[in-house]
């Protein structure tokens, strides 16, 4: 069975509770959801959050979207992603991030497409995004108990026997360009609240974008928090 695993918890530092704010009357992590709903491949859509209290409400968000949900590991992304392979039977899926509103499922059904053998590498996008199978995830848990980033996961197997590859043949629009698209601080959550309140549509990348050329000047609004995101994740 195939899923797109949708990786969200509400604790956060920089922008707290950001899973759970609401843009035009819908909660962001509900932006996630209805992309990834439309996957053309993925039997499930599976939220993965943790076990804390504090969560609940994204189990509830689940439910009222209709889709399954796994509640795991608070700070372990990796384990939460095995302990949901194991209930829902899954034996291959891709990666998500419940801080990428505008995560588009035209590059899950991608990975989908290409992978072949274990894993798939497609770090370097608009937005990352991964797909892995079970045994491969497996392996890795079985060599560390860390907390594993995915990009760190692709390293890991590449000294394995496991067979991956790069994505491949992605179209222009999947293609990383100097506009900021993750939820993490008070400006990023501006920048999405702009487009979304302008579009008004069921919109994908392909709307966002058109906005964007339009109305270059919106990139300004969170675009200098890039580098403060590089030098947390060199901390992390």
């Amino acid at each position: 069975m195939k899923a797109i695993f949708v990786s969200v918890r509400t604790g956060s530092t920089r922008l707290p509770n950001k899973s759970i704010l609401k843009i035009n009357n819908k909660y962001t992590i509900e932006y996630v959801i209805n992309s990834v709903k439309k996957s053309k491949y993925a039997d499930k859509i599976i939220l993965c959050t943790t076990e804390l209290e504090e969560d609940n409400i994204l189990c509830d968000i689940a439910k009222d979207n209709n889709i399954d949900f796994y509640r795991g590991d608070e700070l372990n992304k990796s384990k939460r992603w095995y302990g949901a392979c194991k209930e829902f039977d899954i034996d291959l899926f891709v990666t998500a991030d419940g801080d990428d509103l505008f995560y588009d499922t035209g590059l899950a059904d991608l990975c989908f497409e290409q992978i072949e053998d274990d894993y798939i590498d497609g770090q370097g996008l608009y937005n990352d995004v991964y797909g892995m199978t079970t045994k491969a995830l497996k392996l890795c848990l079985d060599e560390s108990n860390k907390n594993i980033e995915p990009h760190d996961m692709i390293e890991f197997f590449k000294s394995t026997s496991l067979k991956g590859k790069k994505l491949s043949n992605v179209p222009e629009i999947y293609k990383k360009k100097n506009i900021r698209m993750t939820l993490d601080y008070e400006e990023d959550f501006k920048f999405f609240s702009e487009i979304i309140n302008k579009i008004k549509l069921d919109f994908n990348i392909k709307n966002v974008l058109y906005y964007i050329d339009r109305n270059p000047n919106v990139i300004n609004i969170n675009y200098h928090r890039e580098q403060d995101w590089k030098n947390n994740q060199r901390k992390m």
